[in-house]
């Protein structure tokens, strides 16, 4: 089934942590520390790919983590990054938070990337926090970890043509008549409902794709009968072939026509303006010496049938010379030449303003603010306590902790404050 949404949860890895060392060599009796850093984590990328035609692979799978880099070593070795974690998306894919409606991203060409989660950053090892009074110091940082957060993903079909009109006017007959598609076909309204891609080709070995789009009706551009979405993909369409049927008649012809021009112009997003070739469908259903007449009353560009196959090479030939010259809609258009090398970095979240090291085996929270928080904490005063503890809550240090290893009853350093770490039961 041909989905066109889905939510997944993304976060880059996490950074390494960094070494506590100290050389070791003959006739060194006091080396000194040579901790190395820790490797930052990897990205995790989306990128677009015309090999794909929706988002139905994450139906199974929402959860993603690009790998982890690794943790420094003694010696001054520093640990490797993280590998990136690519996601293959159909060109088309935007990217939105779940919790919100800003496009973070908009992959409309082949080999566009969106770099969505940022890895977190290596730890420093023990090398790093040695100086003249402090020779030997046994402290290394933890690794952060990487961004995370909930995206929704929505696929709007990229297509030189798309099939538009009321349900059941023929649109997937056409396609399978014209097209390597095979949408379902019955004599029943709403038979499409989901977009159906399909690949026209022409005896010169030309290709053109063409959308097939379920069925829409009056007030489709609120909502009605899901008209909004399936408005959506007909944005990345270069031509829309208006389909109605031909046995309505000239009279209700216009009045359907007409219908859909204004769902067209209420939903935006440049439809009404863009190229559009009024069929007539199912034209066997009409009298042979009435056919031409309810053409040129009805200003159509031409009439077929699907059953019999009359006007089938004409339209394909139509099409061909029609959406070859059509420029992309300027909602989508880019520079071609720059799309291979164009990343998109949404704004990240803040980093975040503390630090987890590991302190001569204990863990130890360092950051400005908290420390000099701590520092006038009265630990008898349970109002200061419980300013501190929702301060942490509110920068994560708990969560922040729980990664770095600590078990519920270790100590943790806080400025000059040694804290017995109890979390929160998890849910």
């Amino acid at each position: 089934m041909f989905a066109d949404r889905a939510t997944v949860f993304v976060e880059g890895g996490r950074g390494g942590d960094g070494c506590i060392s100290f050389r070791r060599e003959k006739h060194v009796p006091k080396g000194g520390p040579d901790g190395g850093d820790g490797g930052d984590g990897g990205d995790l990328v989306l990128v677009a790919s015309d090999e794909l035609r929706d988002l139905s692979k994450f139906r199974f799978a929402s959860h993603f983590r690009a790998e982890r880099g690794r943790h420094g070593e003694g010696a001054n070795r520093t640990g490797r990054r993280g590998a990136d974690l690519e996601l293959a998306v159909p060109v088309g894919t935007q990217v939105r938070l779940r919790d919100g409606d800003e496009v973070l991203a908009d992959l409309v060409h082949d080999g566009e990337r969106a770099v969505l989660a940022r890895g977190g950053r290596g730890g420093h090892g023990n090398r790093r926090y040695a100086t003249a009074r402090r020779r030997a110091p046994e402290t290394a940082q933890v690794g952060e970890p990487g961004e995370d957060m909930w995206l929704e993903l929505r696929l709007k079909l990229v297509a030189d043509a798309a099939l538009l009109g009321f349900p059941n006017a023929g649109k997937s007959s056409l396609l399978r008549r014209i097209s390597n598609a095979t949408p379902k076909v019955a004599d029943y309204p709403f038979t499409t409902v989901q977009p159906v891609l399909g690949t026209v080709e022409s005896p010169d070995a030309r290709q053109l794709t063409v959308a097939d789009v379920p069925g829409l009706l009056e007030g489709a551009s609120e909502g009605v009968g899901l008209g909004d979405e399936f408005l959506a993909h007909l944005e990345r369409a270069r031509l829309l072939v208006h389909m109605v049927e031909a046995s309505a008649g000239a009279q209700e012809i216009a009045r359907r026509r007409a219908a859909i021009d204004h769902e067209l112009q209420l939903h935006g997003g440049g439809l009404a303006e863009r190229p559009q070739l009024l069929v007539l469908s199912k034209i066997d259903l009409v009298e042979p010496d009435q056919r031409q007449s309810l053409v040129e009353a009805t200003g159509a560009a031409l009439a077929c049938s699907a059953a019999t196959g009359e006007g089938i090479e004409a339209l394909r030939n139509q099409l061909f010379a029609t959406a070859d010259g059509l420029p992309v809609p300027a909602a989508v258009e880019s520079e071609p030449e720059l799309a291979e090398f164009l990343v998109y970095r949404p704004q990240p979240p803040r980093r975040r303003s503390f630090r987890i090291l590991r302190d001569a085996g204990t863990l130890r929270v360092a950051g400005r603010e908290l420390e000099r928080t701590a520092a006038v904490l009265d630990p008898d005063s349970e109002a200061d306590v419980a300013r501190l503890t929702a301060e942490l809550e509110r920068l994560g240090v708990e969560q922040a902790l729980r990664a770095a290893g600590a078990r519920p009853g270790d100590d943790v350093l806080l400025g000059p404050h040694r804290l017995t770490f109890r979390p929160r039961p998890r849910r």
